[in-house]
């Protein structure tokens, strides 16, 4: 992802935003829950074990592969959560409603992106600057509530808003 922070703006990929209309500037760190990870594998398996027991009782024995192939999907799922690295962003708040986050997997990247893109708001005539950032992707800003939340909303400024 390409950053460049000149003549008084920045850009993030194809968005520009005036340096004298940032207003906030925050970082961000994200963390699977790994407790939430295991009490789901946790339920999950002991179900798994209880109705493997019932189909192995009254199917026979074909059913011991079946149950240890989904037991070893459920040590996959849960090991694959654990091994995820914590993700850092920055955030940039607007004068307006407008928020961009910048996200990525290396700490020293996000707070260097922050230390200089502080310095441009506060001196406005600074060099200009790019920066080439490969681990940092970009999201949008979603907040969700509750255990059914399972798609984002999304409205194009006219009609109904649509989940994806």
């Amino acid at each position: 992802m390409e950053i460049q922070v000149r003549d008084g703006v920045m850009q993030v990929g194809s968005d520009t935003y005036t340096l004298r209309n940032i207003t906030h500037i925050a970082q961000r760190k994200l963390v699977a829950d790994t407790g939430a990870a295991w009490r789901k594998f946790i339920v999950r398996t002991l179900l798994t074990l209880f109705v493997g027991a019932i189909l192995i009782a009254i199917m026979g024995n074909f059913w011991i592969v079946a149950l240890v192939a989904v037991l070893a999907l459920l040590v996959w799922q849960l090991v694959s959560v654990l091994q995820l690295p914590p993700v850092y962003g920055l955030i940039i708040g607007t004068s307006g409603v407008e928020r961009e986050a910048v996200w990525g997997t290396r700490k020293g990247e996000i707070d260097q992106l922050a230390r200089d893109v502080t310095k441009a708001v506060g001196v406005p005539d600074v060099p200009p600057m790019t920066f080439h950032i490969q681990s940092i992707g970009r999201s949008e800003v979603i907040n969700q509530y509750g255990a059914g939340s399972i798609a984002k909303a999304t409205h194009t400024g006219s009609g109904n808003i649509g989940a994806r």
